[in-house]
């Protein structure tokens, strides 16, 4: 049996992330035949879910930096071991909404703490384990405010709920993460329709299509 693929979804708060993994899922498993499995992070397990609720609702005055890093390596290597891994090994395609390259952006970016720690974090937890295909899905500020404003409301999560200076340098983040490493990642222009992205995705993912296909 031939190993799966691992497709990760990243981007700032509504860019399409969570919907354009969905939609992608059935279309792998309708017009190819493919078992896939949707995941995201934090999450995807039992245990990593317990952390995920910590972090978007934590207690008290919340964690500082370094803490809430820690927590999403935790969160991080249950799901690489416990689902990921056997996922792939098994044949499976992986979709997930979010992987290490969001904590390199919102921790070591934005957060301040800088690529290498993040970096050595995952190394540890998760042996380094990289998605075959990395979906970075951009939107302008004015679309991401209305997509925001349409899914949350008045009511956000502790990290989805910081400030437009902060989750600027999240965005820019990821560019300069995509800009250095163009054999992993895909930019993926995330306006217009769902189906107008998903076709974008679709098209973004042939050479991988084709190569697993043979």
């Amino acid at each position: 049996m031939s190993r799966g693929r691992f497709i990760a979804l990243e981007g700032g708060e509504g860019t399409g992330k969570s919907t354009q993994g969905r939609l992608l899922a059935e279309t792998l498993r309708a017009q190819h035949d493919l078992k896939v499995t949707t995941t995201r992070e934090p999450g995807g397990t039992p245990g990593a879910e317990a952390i995920r609720e910590l972090l978007l609702n934590p207690p008290g005055d919340g964690w500082n930096a370094q803490s809430e890093a820690l927590l999403f390596a935790a969160a991080r290597a249950d799901h690489v071991a416990r689902l990921i891994l056997p996922a792939l090994d098994a044949g499976e395609w992986i979709i997930c909404d979010r992987f290490v390259d969001s904590s390199r952006a919102y921790q070591g970016g934005a957060g301040g703490l800088g690529d290498e720690a993040i970096r050595a974090l995952h190394e540890f937890g998760s042996n380094g384990l990289r998605p075959d295909c990395t979906l970075l899905l951009e939107v302008d500020d004015d679309a991401r405010r209305e997509r925001l404003s349409a899914r949350d409301g008045d009511v956000s999560d502790a990290i989805g709920g910081r400030s437009a200076q902060y989750h600027n340098a999240v965005a820019a983040s990821f560019r300069e993460l995509a800009e250095a490493d163009p054999q992993g990642f895909v930019l993926i222009d995330g306006s217009g329709t769902a189906q107008d992205v998903h076709c974008r995705i679709m098209d973004a993912l042939a050479p991988l299509l084709k190569g697993a296909m043979r």
